[in-house]
């Protein structure tokens, strides 16, 4: 079974970046790759995603902040995260839905102190 595999969280203050990667286990065609994120007592919401064809969608609230990155041929998705706010604070998880099927990663945990 395809694992997604994350890296990049940790501790910043707030105006730092971060850079958010996840791999797939074995390269494979993804349709949509992307990142959701969920704070403590706060319901799971998309951060961004990325298609096979290149079109994106990004939360309201990281739109001019985050970009979303993507490559196909190695079944791998990044998060490149400037700006970061207090409230950027959660564990991202990566997902990928391949064949109408969603996986999603363990979570790499973002904190950013004010």
């Amino acid at each position: 079974q395809v694992q997604l595999v994350e890296s990049g969280g940790g501790l910043v203050q707030a105006g730092g970046s971060l850079r958010l990667s996840c791999a797939a286990s074995r390269r494979m065609f993804i349709e949509t790759m992307g990142w959701y994120r969920q704070a403590p007592g706060k319901q799971r919401e998309l951060v961004a995603t990325k298609t096979v064809g290149g079109n994106t969608n990004y939360a309201d609230s990281v739109k001019g902040r985050f970009t979303i990155s993507r490559d196909n041929t190695k079944s791998t998705v990044h998060l490149q995260m400037n700006g970061l706010k207090p409230e950027d604070t959660a564990v991202y998880l990566c997902c990928a839905i391949t064949l109408g099927t969603q996986i999603w990663g363990q979570g790499t945990q973002v904190t950013v102190s004010s």
